[in-house]
């Protein structure tokens, strides 16, 4: 099983969006890399999702209800999209700066490259983020 962060606005669709639907189509995927990285999505795969804009910080946990497929409402065979149902919320979001103060996090796509909405998070780094969420931000 392959882990991802997917990124999202929270105005335009927030993680408590999706824990109120149960379930959404995750589209709107532009990018090249990530949509490469979307469409090595499979069912049972597990993800964090991510709030950009003023928030800037994983604040829940998600799971692939699907693999990857076309987006049927695109009429372009390039634009892929995946199902995803709801986790938990994690304790305490992880903010960016707190990602970008962890050396260990350093070559992670997520401090260097700020506009990719999808991406792989390697299993040492997810268990890193977990971690990092139990504990309450330090001020």
């Amino acid at each position: 099983m392959a882990k991802w962060l997917l990124k999202t606005e929270p105005d335009d669709y927030s993680f408590e969006n999706l824990l109120r639907d149960g379930k959404t189509v995750w589209n709107g995927v532009n990018n090249n890399l990530a949509l490469k990285y979307l469409r090595q999505i499979k069912k049972g795969d597990a993800l964090m999702i991510y709030h950009t804009g003023a928030e800037k910080a994983v604040v829940g946990l998600a799971v692939a209800a699907s693999d990857a497929y076309s987006d049927p409402k695109s009429g372009d065979a390039k634009q892929a999209v995946v199902d995803i149902k709801p986790g938990p919320t994690l304790r305490f979001a992880v903010t960016l700066a707190a990602v970008k103060a962890d050396p260990r996090l350093a070559r992670w796509e997520l401090p260097r490259l700020g506009r990719l909405s999808v991406m792989p998070v390697p299993e040492e780094i997810w268990k890193i983020i977990l971690a990092m969420a139990e504990q309450p931000p330090t001020k």
